[in-house]
């Protein structure tokens, strides 16, 4: 979209050089025209695309034309995929179609793609409204549907929605706060974070807390990771907590037990996903509901590249199970 927003903007330029570094005058900044335009327009209209710019990926990240004979550093998988957008670039310089037209068609495919997507999310919203009785689910009833969604593909990101829906709702008992997510595919040396949620208190502005999630096994390079982080972050932390949906070996918590003395009383923390949202629901009963009620939110909320479309309609149809089941 980038490139063919360069092409009309500027028919001189050549779609397929969309980095300055290229040779001749008929290069270009696709990340400029990507993050000027392309972004807020894809923001604007909640369209089914990359929320980060696509001249990340790795397949694209040279500085030299795009052809379709030169090689891709991607999976397999995507070959296939990267080649057909250079051959869409190559149809525009040979004059086969226009980049008006393409980029037209693009847009149109995308907007059909997010009223479908819609549809699907609405029609589930609605079958769960149906079928919720006056009793709400229990938290083992909670605890299990939530197990079931983080067994399925591609779940990373939801750990973090899990912890960020719990100060969510009992942040006025807690007297304490998350601060904004940060984007799911943006490293803590981009955003200046401590990790992937940042708890402070409601009326101060740092943190006092930092959670770090893993999809698996919390290893001693992890915890020297986080330490680097403490010691080199401007306000002191009180508690650094590693959440991890992988078993938790005893050397590792003991390991974090150790940085205690040595950093001047910051608690490191590892802890397994499930137990605390158990803990959580728990201790705080009377809420459940409005937690699961959250979480949905949540993830709902999450773009697709961070939340796929497919993990969103399965929390919805586990929903509609349990509510079944209860």
């Amino acid at each position: 979209m980038s490139c063919l927003l360069a092409k009309l903007h500027r028919p001189e330029i050549d779609p397929r050089k969309p980095y300055t570094k290229i040779p001749g005058r008929d290069s270009f900044s696709g990340r400029a025209y990507d993050e000027k335009y392309v972004k807020p327009f894809i923001d604007k209209h909640q369209l089914p695309a990359n929320k980060s710019t696509a001249f990340l990926t790795p397949a694209f990240r040279k500085n030299e034309i795009l052809t379709v004979d030169q090689e891709l550093i991607c999976k397999k998988s995507e070959v296939k995929l990267y080649q057909s957008v250079i051959t869409l670039l190559e149809s525009i310089v040979e004059n086969q179609i226009s980049a008006e037209i393409l980029l037209t068609e693009i847009v149109r495919i995308l907007l059909e793609i997010h009223d479908e997507e819609l549809h699907q999310i609405n029609s589930r919203l609605s079958s769960l409204e149906r079928s919720q009785g006056s009793l709400p689910l229990s938290t083992e009833a909670i605890v299990k549907l939530i197990t079931q969604h983080l067994a399925c593909k591609n779940s990373s990101r939801l750990p973090v929605l899990i912890v960020a829906a719990a100060y969510q709702v009992a942040k006025d008992h807690l007297k304490e706060k998350a601060l904004p997510l940060k984007s799911h595919n943006a490293a803590d040396s981009q955003t200046r974070s401590l990790g992937d949620i940042e708890i402070t208190l409601q009326d101060k502005s740092f943190v006092v807390t930092a959670y770090e999630m893993k999809k698996r096994a919390i290893t001693k390079s992890d915890i020297d990771s986080a330490i680097f982080k403490i010691l080199k972050a401007k306000q002191k932390i009180q508690n650094y907590i590693f959440i991890t949906t992988a078993p938790i070996e005893q050397n590792i918590i003991d390991y974090a037990a150790t940085w205690y003395e040595k950093t001047d009383g910051v608690e490191i923390a590892v802890l397994d996903c499930l137990s605390f949202l158990r803990y959580f629901l728990h201790l705080f009963y009377r809420i459940r509901q409005n937690y699961l009620d959250a979480y949905q939110e949540l993830v709902l909320n999450e773009p697709n590249s961070a939340v796929s479309q497919a993990l969103k309609e399965a929390f919805l149809d586990l929903c509609l199970a349990a509510e079944s089941d209860e």
